[in-house]
């Protein structure tokens, strides 16, 4: 869920989506403030689907806060900064997993009714990222699964009419008549009832492979049309050629990569010397900076249950998944502090008065970097394990915008200040992840590679 620079409004799947809604849904919630009309039915932690407007009306403000947080990571080694706006939830059973082979352990609420009814829109939405989800078959399987829906209905209906004849003065052919129709029924009901329990697996799964809905103001395109939100300073001139961070690196005995691949594979590595004290360093200048705005500060555990890795929008089981898993367990290890300050107040309900909740959360971050490969990841880059410090505030919907640009400018200062020419984009559609509903980039000039390259923000709003 975070990236190296800028942002991703984000409604994850299992989490969030524009038309997910989670009844009763254990997870690490999270609502932007978007126009109420681009919102569909949501139930949330109160239950049954309703509209937006009605959950804003009947139970935001008389049943408690349903939370919006945001979170924002400042890394100390690669100079990670992420941002995600989440929330809270409640508990539920299914999956994130878009991996049709994949078991499910936690299931987002999906408004199906939704996709029936904006089925074009969502298809534009799916050729605009030019990503997966078949919405044709998505309403095909739902109103098959309302049809034969009805028909269980209409059966249980009928079986506890006999019932309840039952109950009456019947002479003997009668009541043996009544049982017996009982017998059919309950037989009629039980074969409906898994054939249904199959054709919902199914849908579930499929409308879990629709991406969310994608910010009106996002270009539409590939990477090449991201506009630019900010620029920051300007490419500094050497008199001298130039090195990476690997040759710098190895020659003032600052890592060993190779001792590393030997205790732990490759993509690992010790600091040492004062790339030791320059990640402590970092660390602790930017708590310096944090705790003086309201932050705060934490660490978090590094692992986690995967359930709750699911409910902030990651997918531990899937094909290409960037999060490790402990074998014969339900652990995985956190990619991101985000995954376990959010799990700390999902379920939960906040006071108004509470808010904002501002924390800044350090923790180190485990990646599989799956497919990672090339020049691009040499040294330092996309490696498999980092020191990040996050900042994740919990806020009411109509403060993210706000909140929003204050994440957004203590990320931009904080390079700014490290003397860092960086540029900030708004990324194009076919740029942005499935649970993605918007996201920036920050891309720093890199003069030991010529090129602007990601050095981690994603700003994420998490719909649910």
């Amino acid at each position: 869920m975070a990236s190296t620079a800028g942002g991703t409004m984000q409604a994850l799947r299992g989490v969030s989506s524009a038309f997910y809604r989670f009844p009763s849904s254990r997870v690490v919630k999270a609502i932007a403030s978007l126009d109420v009309a681009t919102i569909p039915s949501i139930s949330g932690t109160f239950g049954t689907a309703t509209s937006w407007k009605k959950v804003e009306n009947a139970n935001w403000r008389r049943q408690g806060l349903r939370c919006m947080a945001s979170a924002a990571s400042t890394a100390a080694n690669n100079l990670v900064v992420s941002e995600n706006y989440v929330a809270v939830s409640s508990p539920s059973t299914g999956s994130t997993e878009t991996d049709n082979s994949s078991k499910q352990t936690w299931k987002a609420s999906i408004d199906f009714k939704f996709i029936r009814d904006n089925k074009e829109a969502i298809a534009k939405n799916i050729q605009n990222r030019k990503c997966g989800g078949d919405v044709e078959q998505v309403v095909q399987l739902y109103e098959q699964t309302v049809s034969l829906n009805q028909e269980v209905d209409k059966l249980r209906a009928e079986r506890n009419a006999v019932a309840n004849a039952m109950k009456t003065k019947l002479d003997a052919s009668r009541r043996e008549e009544l049982i017996e129709k009982g017998k059919q029924l309950k037989d009629q009901v039980s074969e409906l009832e898994i054939e249904l329990s199959l054709l919902q697996e199914k849908l579930q799964l499929e409308g879990q492979r629709i991406p969310n809905m994608t910010h009106p103001d996002v270009p539409v395109g590939s990477e090449d049309v991201a506009t630019l939100r900010k620029e920051v300073g300007s490419q500094r001139k050497f008199t001298f050629p130039v090195k990476d961070h690997v040759e710098v690196g190895l020659a003032l005995d600052l890592f060993d990569f190779e001792a590393a691949a030997e205790v732990s594979g490759t993509k690992f590595y010790y600091l040492k010397n004062e790339a030791f004290l320059l990640e402590m360093a970092l660390i602790n200048w930017t708590m310096s900076k944090l705790l003086p705005k309201g932050f705060i500060p934490m660490s978090t555990p590094d692992l986690v249950r995967s359930t709750v890795v699911e409910k902030c929008g990651f997918q531990p089981r899937g094909q290409n998944t960037q999060v490790y898993s402990v074998e014969g367990t339900d652990l995985c290890l956190a990619g991101t502090a985000e995954i376990p300050v959010g799990g700390m107040y999902m379920d939960s309900m906040l006071p108004e008065s509470a808010l904002p909740l501002k924390i800044v959360a350090y923790s180190h971050c485990f990646r599989t970097e799956a497919g990672a490969a090339g020049a691009a990841t040499r040294g330092l880059y996309r490696v498999h394990q980092f020191s990040k410090v996050e900042m994740f505030v919990i806020c009411r919907p109509e403060e993210s915008d706000s909140l929003h640009e204050e994440l957004i400018s203590i990320e931009e200062e904080l390079y700014a200040s490290l003397g860092l020419h960086f540029k900030t984009l708004d990324m194009s559609t076919e740029d942005l992840g499935a649970p993605a509903h918007r996201k920036y980039d920050v891309e720093a000039w890199m003069p030991g590679l010529g090129r602007y390259g990601e050095v981690w923000i994603e700003i994420c709003f998490l719909l649910n």
